[in-house]
């Protein structure tokens, strides 16, 4: 008990003077999406999925996003469309899904060896990416639906907070005019 109040003691005068620092989790960026339809909030989960994290507000910072659109709305349900696996995906600076920032990153999901603990629930925001698991690079894409098929073979990375009904109005060809992150 006596070095356990030493040791708060302790730590408490060199946070009084700034010599420690506690530490503390990772700040989830709030992602703000301004499409002609309306706005969406995502806010992202740098604990479970720090490299796509990163990756995603590099990318808005460098005004990557802005003026491109949702290249693809579609039902991927298993079986075909049943209005229960609807997404919608963009990021690809091509418009057609075959384009990217010029790099790729590790896929952060379980498949691939990667504890990511999101799912892929009614407005999971994920990354895209092509059969290699570590494909993916500036795609995005929103579930509309829950997804749960997905799960542990793509990295859940955010989770919008405010505006899926205006990700379920996109349609294909739709703008981002303007992605900025806090």
């Amino acid at each position: 008990m006596k070095t356990f109040s030493l040791t708060v003691i302790a730590a408490v005068g060199l946070i009084a003077l700034g010599l420690f620092r506690p530490v503390q989790a990772a700040t989830a960026p709030i992602v703000t999406m301004v499409t002609v339809k309306g706005t969406i909030v995502i806010k992202l989960d740098p604990v479970n999925a720090p490299l796509s994290t990163a990756n995603f507000v590099k990318l808005v910072k460098k005004g990557f996003y802005n003026g491109l659109t949702f290249h693809r709305i579609t039902d991927l349900s298993p079986g075909g469309p049943d209005g229960n696996g609807k997404i919608v995906q963009g990021g690809d600076p091509n418009g057609d899904g075959s384009g990217g920032p010029g790099w790729m990153i590790k896929g952060e999901f379980t498949s691939n060896g990667v504890p990511n603990k999101l799912t892929h629930v009614k407005g999971a925001f994920a990354m895209a990416r092509a059969n290699d698991p570590n494909s993916a690079g500036s795609q995005f894409y929103i579930c509309v639906d829950p997804c749960h098929f997905l799960d542990g073979n793509y990295a859940v990375f955010g989770q919008v907070t405010k505006g899926l009904a205006v990700a379920d109005k996109l349609v294909q060809g739709d703008k981002m005019t303007k992605v900025t992150v806090k």
